[in-house]
């Protein structure tokens, strides 16, 4: 957990490493990926690899309670699984509740060394993630709407890259604020 702040409101949040945005993951096709993910947040979760083609490894998939056990409090997993067969950027997320708000990043997975892009090759690369930013507790959120029968509100801000952008109060004056 982390307290970060975005739209002049400042809260706790799970982060991956202390970090939010977290680091993208770059591979290779072919690669063998290791990913050892030990919990300290008080709440259970996986990882799922969303877009990631598990061929014979579905196990390390992530979606808790239908391919993985949620790891839990002071658990550690490892999933280790091949990149097979795909080029391109993919996006990975906590799997449990509504931690993907703030637990997600992408993995891009290149070419083999010497193969090339099915595509002319970029002057330069740059990953965006889109996301979304609610000032109270997202949990929270959820239960209401449940409890009203309805979708859970919509977020206070759409976020590139975990940042609200310039058009928000606060946005370019924001810090992260250690516990």
């Amino acid at each position: 957990m982390k307290n970060v702040s975005r739209l002049c409101h400042a809260k706790p949040i799970f982060t991956v490493n202390g970090r939010f945005p977290v680091s993208t993951i770059y591979v290779r096709e072919g690669d063998r990926v290791l990913v050892n993910v030990t919990k300290h947040a008080q709440c259970s979760m996986s990882i799922h690899w969303h877009g990631l083609k598990q061929f014979r490894n579905g196990w390390a998939d992530g979606p808790a309670y239908i391919t993985q056990c949620p790891i839990k409090t002071g658990q550690s997993y490892t999933y280790d699984f091949n990149i097979t067969g795909q080029r391109g950027t993919l996006w990975w997320h906590a799997h449990i509740f509504w931690l993907r708000a703030t637990v997600y990043g992408a993995i891009v997975i290149m070419p083999k060394p010497g193969n090339p892009f099915p595509f002319p090759q970029p002057q330069m690369e740059e990953v965006i993630i889109l996301g979304e930013w609610w000032n109270n507790d997202v949990e929270e959120i959820v239960k209401q709407g449940n409890k009203l029968g309805l979708p859970p509100n919509a977020s206070d801000a759409r976020t590139i890259n975990g940042k609200p952008g310039p058009l928000f109060p606060c946005s370019e004056k924001w810090k992260d604020i250690p516990l």
